[in-house]
């Protein structure tokens, strides 16, 4: 589908009115439980022996389930929390699908510093069950209660100076109350366990758990011609290569590209570079069931980083001249430095995998002056622009969901999942069914 039928959609998209049906707020009660475990049982349980349908009696749930890490590279265990308890412009989301994701399995192992206990989990779809009290009319009219929705892992305040600007992706308050301290923008988790209500803090909305509360900002209506599983993976490998490509990178039609590291996000690039109407898309890996999975998902060239010199090879498909834009999606040292090396005079290295904190890339200064390289980080989309253009994307085909997903698990398998993904043999992006 070409760049032009693209262009015709995101435009249709934002002159598209939202919808303005709304429907009546459901109203929850909670039931006193009269037992709860103790805190020593709660860190060595797995799943309750309640069955699934003891969670839905009337007026709604009394309680969840989530998947709790404790401390790096211990196993997730599975808890019974308190729902959630949405507040204004919050929602509570009923979690039908969660993404795993390499960010996730850098909190898991320590790599990345994170308050704990906490949820992990931050590409999601679901079903809107709740507003928080006084949240605006419009909020609800976006969003009603029985909505399908996906969020986005960057949840913006929609108030701070860069909301403001519309760079949802630099949001002030999500970095110093999420990424900082695990909670929503109140400097509160939504997270408690059952019986002794201690905190469990969010990585993002904490999605690997039967609800989570999703600031409203974060969120977009899902339509029913999309599944909820595969369309998880929007809120974080589809997000986060729009965000490169579309902000960082800016790629053009006729422009090379070259994606170092085609796991699920580096392989998302590939797609977004097609749609973008990039000539030239090269995938650079070290597995050769990933390269020849990219092949499918619109790389005109694959190079294995493991028997070949990468940077050589791009220069010799670019006639020597180097690629337009580079992304790096592994958060490796070495590749930076590839990564850097692989662009044209002029060009752009985009750099979007996370990596070990504290971790540095070097970089030829002589040659970032002289030949004028841009190097830049990209974290991800900015939610209330991108994520409803993404949608639409996968929604015309555009962008092939399920051809990104290659493996999808039952809630009880996602400890597992991240096992798999540790040992790189998940080849583009599995994702946990919840309910």
């Amino acid at each position: 589908m070409g760049f032009n039928r693209y262009n015709k959609l995101v435009r249709t998209l934002v002159n598209t009115s939202r919808s303005t049906t709304t429907y009546p707020c459901n109203q929850w009660r909670r039931s006193v439980m009269s037992s709860s475990p103790s805190s020593d049982d709660a860190k060595t349980a797995s799943f309750s022996t309640i069955s699934n349908s003891s969670y839905h009696v009337t007026g709604g749930p009394s309680y969840m389930r989530g998947a709790v890490f404790w401390e790096p590279n211990k196993p997730l265990t599975f808890e019974d929390f308190e729902i959630p308890r949405p507040k204004v412009n919050e929602v509570l989301i009923k979690t039908k699908a969660c993404g795993v994701c390499h960010s996730d399995l850098h909190v898991l192992k320590g790599e990345l510093p994170f308050p704990s206990p906490c949820v992990v989990g931050h590409e999601i779809t679901g079903e809107v069950v709740e507003h928080g009290p006084l949240t605006d009319t419009k909020v609800i009219e976006r969003l009603p209660v029985g909505a399908r929705v996906v969020g986005a892992f960057i949840m913006p305040c929609g108030n701070c100076f860069f909301c403001t600007k519309g760079q949802d992706d630099l949001c002030e308050a999500f970095f110093a109350y999420n990424r900082a301290k695990g909670t929503l923008y109140d400097g509160e988790t939504r997270l408690f366990l059952r019986g002794s209500g201690k905190p469990v803090y969010m990585y993002s909305m904490g999605g690997m758990a039967e609800y989570a509360v999703v600031p409203a900002h974060g969120l977009a209506i899902l339509p029913h011609s999309l599944p909820y599983s595969e369309s998880a993976i929007i809120g974080c490998a589809v997000f986060t290569a729009y965000g490169a490509m579309a902000h960082a990178a800016q790629v053009r039609p006729g422009d090379a590209v070259a994606v170092i590291g085609v796991g699920g996000v580096g392989s998302s690039c590939l797609q977004i570079a097609r749609a973008f109407g990039a000539s030239e898309i090269i995938a650079v890996d070290i597995q050769d069931e990933k390269l020849e999975k990219a092949k499918m998902l619109g790389a005109t060239h694959v190079v294995n980083a493991r028997t070949e010199d990468a940077v050589a090879k791009i220069k010799e498909i670019t006639g020597g001249m180097g690629v337009d834009t580079a992304v790096e999606a592994l958060g490796n040292p070495k590749t930076f430095m590839q990564c850097v090396q692989s662009v044209r005079d002029g060009g752009k290295a985009v750099m979007i995998g996370l990596t070990l904190s504290g971790a540095k890339g070097e970089i030829d200064i002589n040659h970032l002056v002289r030949r004028q390289i841009k190097v830049m980080g990209s974290y991800g989309g900015r939610a209330r622009h991108d994520l409803p253009k993404l949608v639409k994307l996968a929604e015309s085909g555009i962008f092939n969901l399920g051809a990104a997903v290659s493996r999808k698990c039952k809630f009880e398998e996602a400890g597992k999942a991240y096992e798999d993904l540790n040992r790189g043999s998940i080849v583009g992006r599995a994702v946990v069914e919840i309910m």
